[in-house]
């Protein structure tokens, strides 16, 4: 009788992940993705019913999960582990990876949650900070670095984060996974035309700094108020039309054997450095 019980509970989990996916419902998974998208949550004070916590089994970082989520007025239901992964079964291999939680959000179209409207945003930015700083990645296709960029994002006080609609990661649970949930925290914007964008930023006096070798080193400028970083990938680098829209080009002094660094270490580097300029220093 267990048997057929679970094997009922596993079907009939599966049956509403694909009813799930027809609302636009959003599986999370990672505790520090689950954890920030919680606290982002409690801060907006968003409506609980949209989130529910599944368990299968209370460990110390899942204990402390569900009293937070308690403590806020989440729901919470403890399932079987074959139903967790009922749950995960549409996610990448590394997503699936739940650990015995999983959140669940629903209420909103799962773009709307993801990204922000450029135009919208740089108005926005525009009217309500004086120091304001903004990342664009050009062919930055791995989710593991953008998620790397993102967390950087979230330290380092950058206000937008911009991709391009081609050439970029589609994959969020494992933006969100490799960000360790900064992602809930960092605005992303995805455009059609990234040259475009730069223009955009140019009417807005940002100064735009191509990351690219034989630029001028990144410790010998002196960052404006309004610095707009852009990346491109670690094999072909900034695209030509792209790098030549853009003020000048910096990089990063170093004294490897190897030609280059990763491009979410590299974008981490230039951040910090724009980000002791503007805020470090001041606090001195």
């Amino acid at each position: 009788m267990a048997v057929k019980k679970n094997i009922k509970n596993v079907v009939a989990l599966r049956a509403n992940v694909l009813t799930w996916n027809k609302m636009n419902k959003t599986i999370i998974t990672g505790f520090h993705a689950i954890e920030e998208q919680l606290k982002k949550a409690i801060a907006e004070k968003s409506n609980t019913q949209n989130f529910i916590l599944y368990y299968s089994k209370i460990g110390p970082r899942v204990k402390k999960i569900l009293a937070t989520a308690k403590s806020a007025g989440f729901n919470s239901e403890k399932v079987m582990h074959e139903q967790l992964d009922g749950l995960v079964l549409s996610l990448d291999a590394t997503a699936r990876d739940h650990r015995g939680i999983v959140l669940a959000l629903s209420g909103f179209e799962k773009k709307n949650n993801q990204f922000v409207d450029f135009d919208t945003e740089i108005e926005k930015i525009c009217a309500h900070k004086k120091n304001k700083t903004i990342v664009l990645l050009d062919a930055v296709t791995d989710p593991h670095n953008v998620g790397a960029i993102i967390r950087s994002c979230d330290q380092f006080k950058v206000d937008l984060l911009v991709m391009a609609e081609s050439n970029s990661p589609k994959n969020s649970e494992i933006i969100s996974r490799a960000s360790a949930g900064a992602n809930a925290w960092v605005a992303v914007s995805v455009v059609p035309n990234l040259v475009r964008a730069v223009q955009k930023l140019k009417e807005k006096k940002f100064w735009i700094y191509a990351a690219d070798m034989g630029g001028e080193p990144a410790p010998n400028i002196q960052f404006p108020s309004n610095t707009a970083l852009v990346m491109g990938s670690e094999g072909s680098g900034i695209r030509r039309l792209l790098k030549q829209s853009c003020d000048t080009t910096v990089f990063i002094p170093t004294d490897g054997r190897l030609d280059s660094l990763n491009v979410s270490v590299a974008a981490g580097i230039l951040m910090y450095e724009v980000y002791r300029q503007k805020f470090v220093q001041t606090q001195l």
